[in-house]
């Protein structure tokens, strides 16, 4: 008969790894907490990383400018000084408490006993919009998220959507790929006008007024060879694919949390000043969380759960003062 395994153990879950949760691991750190981190997606940085990896992020305090992937490295890195655990590609889908306590289960049935949990989530659970067609090919020629673009290199690569994430892609890999073709279904691009004068001057060649309609190749040994394009007008042409990358934007929400027995307000979830839900040793920070005067930024997130950090070690150690002091103080 095989054998349960035993819960996880940790101070703190953080349940979401985008910029507002990688800085939270690293807080948590700060503060001696030991701390796990969960996300739904495959890689941690959030919906950075999922939409526009190659974008130049401008609004963070000192950083003029920075690559949303070098950011979420730079958190990545900054995290890693006090060793937080990832389980990415896995979702929270329960919670209930025990002994005033809180017991998160993932979808994987990975049970967590933590003395507390910080939601982090974001916008919510993000759910790629599928393509119409070859859903089949997923995992094996499909995908809906680059996470490694070397993966690419040397490939026939054909890249569908005409927002953001679709540039960035179509831009990023048309420097190693041996090919990128750019479908997309509208005449007009809703990117960044920049990022397509960028692929407009690159090799990548470009489809409007256009739709996938058919994958082709070997699915038993999953390999991709060509994909049918029917335009506007109902000309149809087949064009070299070793990868599609659907790139179609997504559908967030709650998920799960719903069930949780969190205050809402609509897709938020409710917070006090100190980050703190309606539920015990449960708290949320960043784009998840609403209250009077919520500006959704990611410098705003930063500080919020900087925040909730502090009141939660407090919470699970009275002896402790809320102000840490600062971090060259340790220097």
């Amino acid at each position: 008969m095989a054998r349960t395994p035993s819960p996880m153990q940790t101070d703190v879950l953080i349940v979401g790894a985008g910029p507002t949760g990688l800085y939270g691991a690293y807080y948590a750190g700060f503060r001696g907490l030991s701390t796990i981190v969960v996300d739904v997606l495959p890689q941690a940085g959030g919906q950075v990383m999922a939409l526009y990896p190659e974008k130049e992020i401008r609004d963070v305090a000192a950083l003029p400018s920075i690559r949303g992937r070098d950011f979420v490295a730079n958190l990545v890195e900054q995290a890693a000084a006090y060793e937080p655990s990832y389980l990415l590609g896995r979702q929270a889908v329960a919670l209930v408490h025990e002994d005033g306590k809180p017991v998160v289960t993932l979808d994987d049935g990975t049970v967590i006993n933590a003395e507390a949990v910080v939601l982090t989530a974001g916008i919510g659970t993000p759910t790629p919009r599928p393509l119409e067609c070859g859903e089949e090919w997923l995992g094996s020629g499909l995908s809906y998220f680059v996470v490694d673009p070397s993966v690419h290199a040397g490939k026939d690569v054909v890249v569908v959507g005409g927002g953001d994430s679709a540039l960035d892609w179509a831009d990023a890999l048309s420097r190693i790929a041996r090919s990128v073709t750019l479908v997309h279904r509208r005449a007009a691009f809703r990117g960044h006008a920049a990022t397509l004068t960028r692929v407009r001057d690159s090799a990548c060649v470009i489809h409007t007024d256009t739709q996938v309609t058919g994958l082709h190749g070997d699915l038993a040994a999953g390999r991709l060879e060509k994909v049918t394009l029917r335009s506007k007008a109902g000309e149809e042409s087949l064009v070299a694919a070793d990868h599609v990358i659907a790139a179609l934007g997504f559908i967030s929400d709650l998920g799960p949390l719903r069930e949780w027995g969190l205050e809402l307000a609509g897709r938020s979830v409710a917070v006090d000043r100190a980050g703190r839900t309606n539920l015990p040793r449960v708290y949320a920070a960043g784009d998840l969380t609403d209250y009077d005067g919520k500006v959704k930024l990611m410098s705003v997130g930063f500080g919020e759960v900087a925040i909730a950090m502090n009141h939660v070690a407090v919470d699970l150690d009275p002896d402790l003062t809320l102000f840490p002091g600062h971090s060259t103080e340790g220097a």
